[in-house]
């Protein structure tokens, strides 16, 4: 298994009020990532990914479009160090 790695991820647009967390938490769980995400007072999304790469490269393409109903117009990924995060929980 390779080293897991962990991306911080803000995701701007439509993203508030249209279930993006929920369905982000599903997603992460689905794959097995751990973290978190969060509204932020600006508006945007912003989540935590760790995990297999694999799995965090899967979440941060997912987050590029979300949920049906988001209207994603930006996402700013930043590689980070692991947190030992487990479960993933939306904030």
């Amino acid at each position: 298994m390779a080293d897991p790695i962990a991306r911080r991820v803000v995701v701007s647009g439509r993203v508030q009020g249209v279930f993006f967390r929920d369905s982000c938490r599903d997603e992460a769980a689905a794959a097995g990532v751990a973290g978190w995400v969060r509204n932020t007072p600006e508006g945007e999304v912003e989540a935590w990914f760790e995990g297999d790469p694999e799995a965090v490269e899967r979440l941060v393409t997912w987050c590029r479009e979300g949920p049906s109903s988001a209207h994603v117009t930006g996402v700013d990924v930043a590689n980070e160090d692991p947190a030992g995060e487990t479960g993933f929980r939306v904030l």
